[in-house]
């Protein structure tokens, strides 16, 4: 089974950046979809970002599109770049991969440790 340590996280102020990193124990096939999700206490885990690994097709969620963006590193290293920090995107992210592009938690196999972001106001 594929490891991911998704690392990155931290506090930040309002307006600010963080990028966080997903790094999987083993190459990313073209056919892999790998992708973001954010889970604050007391709510159910939300889609963030995703993408088709070979084409670097992606789709984001509403509420950060704009100010998110999910990247390549290299072979088996893929990015999430935040933006544009708001309160509300306080939550503990996690990576995660699968092979259907979708933004359901239960189409991805793979699951990172998760990594806390805090956004003061």
């Amino acid at each position: 089974q594929v490891q991911l340590e998704d690392t990155g996280g931290g506090l930040v102020q309002a307006g600010g950046s963080l990028r966080l990193a997903c790094a999987t124990s083993g190459r990313i096939y073209s056919s892999a979809v790998m992708a973001w999700f954010r889970q604050a206490p007391g709510k159910e885990r939300e889609f963030v970002a995703a993408m088709r690994w070979g084409v670097q097709r992606s789709m984001y969620a509403d509420s950060v599109k704009g100010r998110f963006t999910i990247s390549r590193g290299n072979a088996n290293t893929a990015h999430l770049q935040m933006n544009s920090l708001k309160s509300e995107d306080t939550a503990v992210y996690f990576c995660a991969r699968g092979t259907d592009f979708s933004s359901l938690p239960s189409q991805y196999r793979d699951w990172g440790q998760g990594t806390q972001v805090t956004v003061s106001s």
